[in-house]
């Protein structure tokens, strides 16, 4: 299991000697997210993609399974009460056909949306982000929670750190 380990740093100075300690402790680029004003520079830094910053992987989750069981029960009705005069051949590969295009679409159509909704985790830093304070997030396992915490609070005593229990699915 992992967890998101947050913590807000004054400056991109602060946040590039974290992270060079937090890779000298054996962290990688992927576990290491960097979330900053657009007109800060965070060259040599990890920026967090869309995916962190934006609730897209959400909604392509639900969006693919409730296009997906839309797609299901559509089939299964039409399956089940053709329309007058139509015979629906196929029965099971119509019903696997319809669920993965209802799936797809409904992925395509909520990703569309769910790519400008900001990430609701993020929401709570928006404002120190704003003020130009760079917010660094770590995806760790939660073995490594107490010993990554106590070295940023030890050497960095300016960090203010949350934790957030990532969902079991969730494999960042």
């Amino acid at each position: 299991m992992r967890k998101r380990v947050y913590s807000m740093l004054p400056d991109v100075e602060h946040c590039k000697q974290l992270v060079t300690e937090l890779k000298q402790a054996g962290l990688t680029d992927k576990e290491i997210h960097v979330v900053a004003r657009e007109d800060v520079p965070l060259e040599g830094l990890h920026q967090a993609t869309v995916l962190d910053k934006t609730e897209l992987k959400h909604g392509l989750e639900l969006g693919a399974s409730v296009g997906g069981i839309a797609g299901m029960l559509g089939s299964i009705l039409a399956i089940t009460f053709p329309p007058a005069g139509i015979v629906i051949a196929g029965g099971a590969l119509t019903v696997l056909a319809t669920t993965m295009a209802g799936a797809s679409f409904g992925a395509m159509v909520s990703a569309l949306v769910a790519r400008d909704i900001p990430n609701h985790e993020l929401e709570t830093f928006q404002l120190d982000i704003d003020a130009g304070k760079v917010l660094l997030i770590l995806d760790i396992k939660t073995s490594q929670v107490d010993e990554i915490t106590q070295m940023i609070k030890s050497t960095h005593p300016e960090a203010v750190i949350g934790v957030v229990l990532r969902p079991a699915f969730d494999v960042n």
